[in-house]
């Protein structure tokens, strides 16, 4: 695939290869064997039948490990090398800290020399065709990122049914070409942590002229579960960085009325993790170390309810 630096927006498409190669990368933190046992076994098959359809050529598996201590063995991962060797290489990388989501993937995708990335939660489960049904969208010359469907959890924000065109993609699982995820500079770290960083690099790509499109054929497992009232059920870690980012998007994208509703908001109503990440933000705003703000005619970045998208509906 040809440097996307070389070439203008709009003409990723024709660059495509067939067969293609592929790095799918998942960063974990105190994940169970077991289940990055089962996310390997069904991309295993995933890329058996993109490898005989003559879609892939080569599929690697790229794991960052954040934990206190490592998630896999010595032994461990010899045992997941040996489920598909002809179809999969494994990689496993512990940090010895924990680097967060961004700065991991980015860790990871120094080290990759395929035509494409595929971001990903280190525990779905993705369906026989996902890898295939992801590759085929970049047939189109002006797509930029795709993204599977979620289950048993729809995510609500809205798409066109009829082109899959989305606001942003959910890197639960999500493809980009390489070369368009290093023109980009990778994922956000120094201002995205946990969250949001899916929400930036989705409107950095639709920046740099390109589509995001969600699609519904690309199937995932992705194991989220809600209360019996049918409400989310965050962890505290959850609560403080969603809050954290929650101003740092607003901020970087140039929504400063946003900015001083979300504080105004978490200082009359906040709970400890909101307080927190408000005092954090407002200590960076002192120091000048918030990003420079993109987008200032509000052509990509989209607030919408609290929101960054418009939502099918309400969970």
């Amino acid at each position: 695939m040809s440097d996307i630096n070389t070439v203008g927006a709009g003409s990723l498409g024709r660059f495509l290869t067939r067969p293609a190669t592929v790095r799918v990368q998942s960063v974990a933190y105190g994940n169970e064997y077991k289940s990055i046992e089962r996310a390997v076994l069904s991309l295993g098959r995933s890329a058996e039948l993109a490898i005989e359809g003559g879609h892939l050529s080569r599929v690697e598996v790229a794991y960052g490990d954040s934990s206190p201590t490592p998630c896999l063995s010595d032994d461990q991962i010899g045992q997941l090398r040996a489920l598909y060797p002809d179809a999969l290489t494994i990689e496993y990388d512990f940090f010895g800290g924990n680097l967060g989501t961004s700065r991991g993937h980015n860790r990871l995708a120094a080290n990759a020399t395929t035509d494409f990335l595929v971001i990903q939660n280190p525990d779905v489960v993705v369906s026989p065709r996902l890898l295939e049904t992801l590759l085929a969208t970049f047939e189109s010359d002006a797509t930029g990122m795709a993204e599977g469907k979620q289950l048993p959890i729809e995510h609500p924000k809205d798409y066109d049914p009829s082109t899959g065109e989305t606001s942003w993609a959910a890197c639960a699982c999500a493809m980009i070409p390489l070369p368009l995820f290093q023109r980009i500079g990778g994922f956000d770290a120094d201002t995205f942590f946990l969250y949001c960083d899916d929400v930036d690099f989705s409107w950095q790509v639709r920046l740099a002229g390109y589509k995001v499109i969600f699609q519904p054929a690309a199937v995932l497992f992705h194991d989220k579960r809600l209360s019996n009232t049918g409400q989310w059920q965050p962890s505290d870690a959850e609560q403080y960085y969603s809050a954290e980012a929650a101003l740092m998007l607003a901020h970087k994208w140039s929504r400063p009325e946003i900015v001083e509703a979300i504080l105004k908001d978490f200082g009359a109503n906040g709970n400890a993790f909101t307080i927190k990440a408000k005092t954090t933000f407002e200590q960076r705003r002192r120091e000048g170390k918030l990003p420079t703000p993109v987008d200032p005619t509000h052509q990509v970045g989209e607030f919408i309810n609290g929101f960054y998208a418009k939502h099918r509906f309400v969970l």
